[in-house]
């Protein structure tokens, strides 16, 4: 399998509410390459739930660029879409029992996922899915006997039912706890690993971020910053804006004058002070 690459310029999202025009995206450019683990980060209302529909045409981006594979999103039909989200993008749901049948078992919700896969298509026993998430033992064991992290696993092999390029999971190791959460992640490493999809995850838990790859953070619907193996960077916008990481935006309150100077090849940002 070859994982789909994803790439976004100026990608903008706006929606009403409370008679206002409110965006949740503004202007959002990234680049994720073909077969990565890559988190998105970011608080409640920052826009990471929504990058995550937009990128699987579940909302209509306002304006801007979005490229999934050789599928140009912002500009395809519905039926185009449906047909995208079928055979190449997976999405895991955030909220486990959004993403199945409640009376169906996990092979028979896996089954009813590859109806949809596109004609011709060599697709993997439900059996041999769960086991790459490590419910191989599960099958047959209806929903309403497995625990919470078990059920978010079977959400998860649901998701890759018809092995999509592109795995897009919101939220997926929230309300668990920490040996669940911890075994959907290694299943999502796994399904990463494994088969070279690639997978785009929505977390608020600076502890999974610690453990992913690459993270982009998002803050007022902005990239905020990237973090590479537990490294966080700045991200220097289109505009030449560089939004300040939280605690040395701290230090420099908004309309603080600053100065900015290079030395060897280092930017130095010095604040000034007024009369």
């Amino acid at each position: 399998m070859t994982g789909l690459a994803i790439s976004t310029t100026g990608l903008v999202h706006i929606y009403r509410a409370h008679g206002h025009d409110v965006a949740a995206l503004s202007g959002i450019g990234i680049s994720v390459r073909p077969g990565e683990l890559v988190g998105l980060l970011g608080p409640s209302g920052a826009g990471k739930s929504t990058l995550l529909q937009v990128c699987g045409g579940l909302l209509t981006p306002s304006a801007g660029r979005l490229q999934i594979g050789e599928h140009n999103v912002a500009t395809m039909t519905e039926t185009e879409l449906d047909r995208m989200r079928s055979g190449d993008v997976g999405i895991v749901l955030q909220g486990a029992g959004r993403n199945l049948v409640p009376y169906l078992t996990p092979g028979e919700n896996i089954r009813y996922a590859q109806e949809a896969a596109p004609r011709g298509r060599d697709l993997p026993a439900p059996e041999a899915i769960l086991e790459l998430v490590g419910l191989g033992n599960q099958v047959d064991t209806p929903l309403t006997q497995l625990a919470p992290g078990q059920i978010q696993l079977c959400a998860v092999a649901v998701g890759i039912a018809t092995m999509p390029g592109l795995l897009l999971a919101d939220e997926p190791t929230s309300q668990l706890d920490h040996h669940a959460r911890d075994d959907v992640l290694a299943a999502l490493r796994t399904i990463n690993t494994e088969t070279g999809m690639t997978v785009l995850l929505v977390t608020h838990d600076p502890e999974v971020a610690a453990t992913l790859p690459r993270t982009i953070t998002i803050r007022d619907g902005r990239i905020a910053s990237e973090g590479r193996s537990g490294e966080e960077y700045a991200v220097v916008a289109v505009d030449g804006s560089l939004p300040l990481p939280p605690h040395v935006a701290e230090l420099l309150p908004a309309g603080t004058l600053v100065q900015v100077t290079t030395d060897n090849g280092k930017i130095q940002i010095t604040p000034v002070e007024q009369e």
